[in-house]
């Protein structure tokens, strides 16, 4: 049966393209599938036809074989164990897997992602109400990047020997540290996870979903400032809404 994957050129976006071109990698027959773009900036998120698919409008979604599944980590975690392979072990390795996958949804994501907001997006407020979110956000994903920097002292990836969902979950929103003025330079076992992960095949078609070859590594101006805007319109108060 047909699948089709519903996305943007974002962080958790990414996440599901890199875990398909990865299964692809693997040797895992997909189902065909169809790529649907969803124009975040024009409000496609919050269309009917989407909201069908994922009643929370937020992307990415996945609909396969009469199921619509909603949230990052539980699309990866879907793909794992519907198309079997070493991106999720299925014996007792993955409830290592499964912790650092849900450590990402509930940390490294939600921290990465407010510091970016206030560093790039909040241009309705005030720059003293700045300061503090800012500092305690900046201090938090430091101290992640510590504990992912531990966890790869030993480890080519955070799970061991083998690339796993844990790697997908993380890599898009650590690799955007210039974007959200994360600074990894201070944790060197990051930084050379990044430019292992980014180095796979798989992972570098999953990031051309969406957006030019060209620009895949580095935006120009006109796509800095596309993503700017589209940040500040998500990042407004006065843009969010209360209800569907």
């Amino acid at each position: 049966m047909t699948m089709t994957l519903w996305t943007a050129a974002t962080p958790n976006g990414w996440k599901i393209s890199i875990m398909l071109e990865e299964l692809k990698e693997a040797g895992v027959t997909l189902p065909d599938f169809k790529v649907s773009t969803v124009n975040l900036l024009e409000g496609e998120q919050f269309s009917e036809e989407f909201t069908a698919v994922n009643p929370n409008q937020k992307i990415p979604a996945l609909v396969h074989d009469g199921k619509s599944i909603m949230e990052s980590g539980a699309i990866l975690q879907y793909l794992g164990e519907t198309f079997p392979s070493d991106l999720l072990p299925l014996d007792e390795r993955k409830w290592n897997v499964l912790a650092w996958l849900f450590w990402q949804v509930a940390n490294l994501g939600p921290v990465f992602g407010n510091k970016l907001s206030y560093t790039r997006y909040m241009e309705d407020v005030d720059e003293t109400l700045k300061s503090h979110p800012l500092e305690r956000f900046n201090k938090e994903a430091l101290r992640l990047l510590s504990v992912l920097s531990n966890k790869l002292s030993d480890n080519p990836y955070i799970c061991g020997e083998n690339f796993t969902i844990a790697d997908i979950a993380s890599y898009p929103w650590v690799r955007g540290w210039k974007w959200s003025k994360i600074d990894i330079t201070g944790f060197p076992n990051v930084v050379k996870w990044v430019e292992r992960v980014r180095a796979r095949p798989g992972v570098d078609r999953g990031l051309k979903y969406g957006i030019s070859e060209e620009e895949v590594d580095g935006w120009t101006k006109e796509t800095k400032a596309k993503y700017a805007k589209l940040g500040a319109s998500m990042a407004s108060n006065e843009k969010l809404r209360t209800n569907q």
